[in-house]
Formats: C-alpha cells, sequence, structure tokens
C-alpha cells in the first residue's frame, strides 16, 4: 500500500476507549526496543511518526494509528523489560491479551522478533498465546540489517525452531535500512484485512 494519509487517533487501556468506526485492525508486538515503532515509520513511508525511543519499555498503552482510513495498527506495550516493575509488566499484560482476545476488529497480529538472536521466552509465549487464540501470525524478524544476508537463512531456521513455528504462518526477514520485507509486510496485511494493494 502506498500511504499518503495516516493518523494516530488514540492511546487506549480499556475496550471502552478503542475506535468505534470497525475499521480491520492489525497488532504489532514485540520485546521493548525490538523495533516496532521502526518497522511502523518504514511502512507508512516516514521517518519517525511512531516514536521510536532510547528507553525501552515507554510504550505503555494501546497506540492506534489509523492508515488511508483502511485500516488501523496498534501498537502494543513492548514485553521484556526488566526495569520496568512486576506490577506495570503485570499491568501491560492484562492489557494486551485483553485486546487480542476480544477485539473483533482484530485481523491479525504481527510478531517481531529481534533476528540476530533465538526468540525469548517472552517471544515464545506471545506466539503459542496467539495460536492458542486462533490469530493470525506475521513473524518478522527485525535488525536483519545487522547481521549478513549469507546468514540469514541459518537466523530463520533457528528462530522457527524456537518457536515451533506453523507454516500456515508467514515469516519475514526485515532491515529497515534497505526496506528488505516491506512489500512482503503488506502484502500480508493487505491479505488479512481484506483491502486492495496499491504499492
Amino acid at each position: 500500500m502506498e500511504v499518503h494519509e495516516v493518523e494516530m487517533v488514540m492511546s487506549a487501556v480499556a475496550a471502552s476507549q478503542y475506535p468505534t468506526d470497525q475499521l480491520p485492525e492489525i497488532a504489532l508486538s514485540g520485546r521493548s526496543n525490538v523495533g516496532k515503532s521502526s518497522l511502523i515509520n518504514k511502512l507508512i513511508n516516514r521517518k519517525s511518526y511512531a516514536r521510536t525511543s532510547s528507553k525501552p519499555g515507554k510504550t505503555q498503552t494501546l497506540n492506534f494509528y489509523r492508515v488511508e482510513n483502511e485500516l488501523y495498527f496498534v501498537d502494543v506495550p513492548g514485553y521484556g523489560y526488566a526495569k520496568v516493575s512486576k506490577k506495570q509488566r503485570e499491568k501491560f499484560g492484562q492489557i494486551i491479551e485483553a485486546y487480542l482476545t476480544n477485539r473483533d476488529n482484530l485481523r491479525g497480529l504481527i510478531s517481531l522478533i529481534d533476528g540476530r538472536h533465538e526468540p525469548t521466552d517472552d517471544d515464545i509465549a506471545m506466539y503459542v498465546f496467539a495460536k492458542y487464540y486462533d490469530i493470525p501470525v506475521l513473524v518478522v524478524a527485525t535488525k536483519m540489517d545487522k547481521i549478513s544476508t549469507g546468514k540469514w537463512n541459518r537466523q530463520e531456521k533457528i528462530i522457527k525452531e524456537a518457536l515451533d513455528f506453523n507454516p500456515v504462518d508467514k515469516f519475514v526477514c526485515f532491515s529497515v535500512l534497505t526496506g528488505a520485507g516491506k512489500d512482503t509486510v503488506w502484502e500480508w496485511i493487505e491479505q488479512q484485512c481484506d483491502i486492495g494493494g496499491r504499492r
């Protein structure tokens, strides 16, 4: 999709605060500092619309970005950041779980995993959670520009084995520097949301 119009509509922590215009929604999840904001910015052709932060754990709400008046990206709080208190982590978990399990508008989950490393226990738990609730998943291996392209297949295999990856899902290696994987991500989004591709 060629994005010309995007708006950060609202931040929410409860269902009563979600948008009511019934557009399809794609959630994005991952560890703090995995590159969610960078992926969103690349997808919408903006340099810094979604805020990237040097302080992990800063996203503490569900942030709804309306794209081309056709769908929402929903940036959910990052997980796995040790300096956030246990109570705060539990709160984030409740916000995420309530959204993912009860939102009729949700069409799929983009699960971001740092492509340089094996998935963490939290990464695996998120994938298992999505599969349990039958949520379509796109796994995006981020920060792939930091390793040589010759090692991409190896890293993909490592990540898939750790996740016990289901072949019905999609896997993409993504580089924010080169844009590698961007078109594939958009193709998946368009398919899940049943919207026409206009790249």
